[in-house]
C-alpha cells in the first residue's frame, strides 16, 4: 500500500507500526525517523523562513479568520505518487493542510485513495490513532504491540510519580510572543510527570494567556516547549520573556527552575514521541526520581543571564 502522510506525527505513527517502507510522500516538516527527509514532499508552507514568533502568530490569526491553512498541497506531486492511503488531521485549523483541500484533492486522484483524519486530544487518543492507522493499512495486529510498548513506559513513569509528595506548580508555555499556555495532551503530561499544571487544562486547546494571569499563577517551574519550534529557535524569544513585567519576581525565576525543550520534535507532535516528552518532562521536574533514558535529550535548564542579562531576581 502506498501511503502519504500529511502530518509529522502521522509519519511517526506510520513508522512506529513498521510501515515506513510504504511511505510514498510526506510533508515538508517531516524529519523523523531520519530517512523520511529523503522522501518526496507533498506540502508547502506560507510562513516565511525568517518570520519572528510575533509575525507567525499574526499569520495564524489572520488565517483563522479566513479559514485557510498555512500549508498547501503540492497536487502534481501527489498525483504522481498515486497514494492508496492518505493520513492527515482535523485537529488544528492552521498547522496542516486543510481538511477540505485534502478531500478535494483525493476526489481527483486516480483510484480515489482513502483519507483518514487523526484528532488526538489526550495521550490515550494517540494510542487510538495507532490502531486507526494500522487498521487502515491492513496491519491491525501491529498496533497492539506498539501501544503495549508505549503504555509500559507511561506506566513506569506513573508508578514512580505515585511516591512523590511535593508536586510543583508548573506552567508549560507553548509560545512566548505572545504567551500561550499549553493544552490538549500537555497538561496531562505534566500531571503524569509529577507536576500540577496551573493554567492549561487537560483536553482543552492551548490559548493566548495574558501575562498578568501568569504572574498571578506564579509557577514554581516554567517549562518552555514552543509549538513547532526547536529549542534553539525558541531561545531566540527569551529576551521577550525576560522583558515581561514582573518576570524577575516569579517563583520559577527565584528558584532557577526554567527549562526549554524541543517542542517541534516532542511536545507538539501527538505521536509516539509524546511518551519521550513525558520522560523528558518528568526528569526535569523530579530528576532524582525519574532518570532520563540515555537516548533522550534533557531539557535545558536556563539561567537568568540567558533569559534577561539585565534582570536580577528581587
Amino acid at each position: 500500500m502506498r501511503i502519504v502522510s500529511l502530518l509529522p506525527s502521522a509519519t511517526e505513527i506510520i513508522c512506529e507500526l513498521g510501515l515506513g517502507h510504504q511511505l510514498a510522500g510526506v510533508t515538508h516538516e517531516c524529519d523523523y525517523p531520519a530517512f523520511v527527509r529523503t522522501l518526496p514532499k507533498v506540502t508547502r508552507t506560507l510562513i516565511p523562513k525568517d518570520a519572528s514568533s510575533r509575525v507567525i502568530d499574526e499569520l495564524v490569526r489572520e488565517r483563522l479568520k479566513t479559514q485557510r491553512a498555512l500549508y498547501s498541497l503540492d497536487v502534481p506531486t501527489l498525483e504522481r505518487l498515486r497514494p492508496e492511503l492518505i493520513v492527515t488531521q482535523a485537529l488544528c485549523d492552521v498547522c496542516a493542510v486543510s481538511e477540505s483541500e485534502v478531500e478535494a484533492a483525493a476526489c481527483e486522484l486516480p483510484g480515489r485513495p482513502r483519507v483518514i483524519n487523526l484528532e488526538p486530544i489526550r495521550l490515550a487518543d494517540v494510542f487510538t490513532c495507532l490502531q486507526l492507522v494500522a487498521d487502515a493499512a491492513g496491519v491491525s495486529s501491529r498496533a497492539g504491540e506498539a501501544v503495549a510498548r508505549l503504555k509500559s513506559r507511561v506506566t513506569a513513569v506513573e508508578n514512580r510519580t505515585r511516591g512523590i509528595g511535593d508536586r510543583p506548580r508548573v506552567l508549560l508555555l507553548e509560545w512566548i510572543d505572545p504567551p500561550f499556555s499549553c493544552g490538549h495532551w500537555s497538561p496531562e503530561l505534566v500531571r503524569l510527570a509529577g507536576g500540577i499544571e496551573i493554567v492549561g487544562q487537560e483536553g482543552k486547546p492551548s490559548r493566548t494567556t495574558a501575562w498578568d494571569e501568569i504572574v498571578r499563577a506564579d509557577p514554581e517551574v516554567l517549562f518552555i516547549a514552543c509549538c513547532g519550534l526547536e529549542a534553539e529557535r525558541a531561545r531566540q524569544d527569551l529576551p521577550v520573556l525576560g522583558a515581561y513585567p514582573g518576570f524577575g519576581d516569579l517563583s520559577c525565576v527565584r528558584s532557577g527552575r526554567i527549562y526549554v525543550s524541543d517542542g517541534s520534535a516532542y511536545f507538539s507532535r501527538p505521536g509516539p514521541r509524546l511518551v519521550d516528552s513525558l520522560e523528558i518532562l518528568a526528569h526535569a521536574l523530579h530528576p532524582s526520581v525519574h532518570l532520563l533514558p540515555t537516548n533522550l535529550p534533557a531539557a535545558h535548564q536556563l539561567t537568568l543571564k540567558e533569559i534577561a542579562p539585565g534582570t536580577a531576581a528581587s
